[in-house]
């Protein structure tokens, strides 16, 4: 048995069904923008295998997760003088920042988009020192990893 609708009724099934339809392709937008998972329980080994796979003529490297705003601090004793490459890529949102001084001298502070691509700098190393590399950023949470390598 059909009962048909009244007009009133109709209708408020319409814009019922508009709602929600409505609803829920924001809830689909927002999850296509969300990362896959979270940076807290990222597993950063694996992560740095596929996003910075290690290079040869690697001297220096590091990867890890800034959790705060606090920078992370690596340090290199005894780097010789010349020119190099640091790589850097991360994930996560933002911007990552990645000072290198040379016995508390500025070297550079390259940053990266934190999409997952990778970054380039040069870096001139004037004399042989202790070299640092600060990893900081006010997007944090984020994922990050660093190579230095002789420039070819």
């Amino acid at each position: 048995m059909f009962f048909p609708l009244s007009p009133t009724r109709a209708g408020t099934l319409r814009r019922r069904a508009r709602g929600i339809a409505a609803g829920a392709a924001v809830v689909l937008a927002a999850a296509a923008c969300s990362p896959a998972g979270s940076v807290e329980s990222a597993d950063v080994p694996a992560w740095k295998a596929t996003a910075l796979p290690s290079a040869g003529g690697v001297v220096f490297e590091d990867a890890g997760k800034i959790l705060n705003r606090d920078p992370i601090v690596k340090t290199a004793p005894e780097i010789a003088p010349g020119t190099y490459v640091l790589t850097i890529t991360c994930d996560g949102g933002g911007k990552a920042f990645f000072e290198v001084t040379l016995d508390d001298a500025r070297l550079g502070e390259p940053g990266a988009a934190c999409n997952g691509s990778r970054e380039t700098a040069r870096i001139k190393v004037p004399t042989a020192g202790t070299l640092r590399i600060s990893a900081s950023s006010v997007d944090a949470p984020l994922i990050y990893a660093y190579q230095l390598a002789p420039a070819a």
